[in-house]
């Protein structure tokens, strides 16, 4: 092996993110990509017309574990953290690819009902599993590509000074469950519920996108780390209001419970799979959309003016 690809920085010293910005710079440029790494959707031209394409990795112990979900749970959240990516770029998701790995004496009633799982969750948008792949595995691996199409791609890079940010779906219950579960605790119900099975709002990209909106993503790692991705690349600083936030009752049943604030939840926990936008100041928001803040010039993300203190939310490889 070269000492080039065992010297240097690991992928723990640059993050996800600086992963990411690498090996966009190492493939180039095509001209059937439209939108390459960088959202999350990438968009790509054929003959016929255009579509979006995005993938997602779960393994085992990271992203979901057995003893605190059904296989038909882990299914269902397999397929809507990967419909919410088309979701997040304003489009519907039309297929699925999906490669499986497994250890051998994995029942085979545990998959089947795993595929069940899927079937549901992809029928929320008119999806199908159209193919994938399986192979031997020391824990499950689960490895979703999902496309669709949209008429208007919304990426990350479009918000501007002066336009306000709302978000749509549910924020902070995924994580209370995360913490519920992890310390050996079954209920709330809504809060572990949210957490097995997540709840995208499928109408609300592509109303979104209808109605406008200048930017737009998904929140998988928390509220303040994924505003950040639109701040980065659009260029713009975005503030947020804390007065906007309504609590769910059981996210502030599980902070006092755990003497955390739960605000911290809503903006910090991650697997919700809401969206979060940016729009035109003279736009009227959809129906379901909430505003929560403001765009301005200047970078970062702020919550009433002033720096988040803590972690802003999860990050990969930290």
């Amino acid at each position: 092996m070269n000492a080039s690809a065992t010297d240097g920085p690991t992928i723990g010293d640059i993050g996800e993110f600086g992963l990411i910005d690498q090996v966009r710079s190492q493939i180039g440029e095509n001209r059937h990509v439209l939108l390459g790494p960088g959202d999350d959707a990438a968009h790509v031209s054929t003959n016929d017309g255009t579509f979006l394409v995005s993938t997602d990795l779960l393994v085992e112990g990271r992203h979901f574990r057995r003893d605190w979900s059904s296989p038909y749970d882990i299914g269902r959240k397999a397929a809507a953290c990967n419909l919410s990516d088309i979701n997040a770029m304003g489009g519907v998701a039309t297929a699925l690819t999906v490669g499986f790995g497994a250890p051998a004496d994995l029942p085979v009633a545990w998959a089947l009902e795993m595929v069940k799982g899927f079937e549901i969750e992809c029928a929320h948008v008119g999806a199908h599993i159209v193919g994938g792949d399986v192979t031997a595995s020391d824990k499950i691996i689960i490895a979703v590509t999902a496309m669709g199409d949209a008429a208007r791609p919304v990426r990350r890079s479009g918000a501007l000074p002066g336009d306000v940010v709302a978000y749509a779906g549910d924020l902070g219950l995924a994580g209370a469950g995360f913490a519920t579960l992890s310390r050996g605790f079954r209920s709330p119900k809504a809060a572990v519920e949210a957490h097995r099975v997540p709840h995208p709002p499928y109408a609300a990209g592509p109303q979104a996108a209808g109605a406008g909106a200048t930017s737009m993503t998904d929140i998988s790692d928390g509220l303040l780390a994924d505003l950040s991705h639109i701040a980065d690349a659009s260029g713009v600083a975005i503030d947020l209001d804390s007065s906007t936030f309504v609590i769910p009752e059981p996210v502030a049943t599980v902070s006092e419970a755990l003497g955390r604030e739960a605000l911290d939840f809503v903006l910090t926990g991650g697997d919700d799979y809401a969206l979060v936008a940016t729009f035109s100041s003279e736009t009227t928001l959809p129906a379901g959309w909430t505003r929560i803040g403001a765009v301005s010039d200047g970078s970062g993300v702020t919550l009433d003016g002033a720096p988040y203190e803590g972690p802003a939310g999860h990050q990969h490889f930290r």
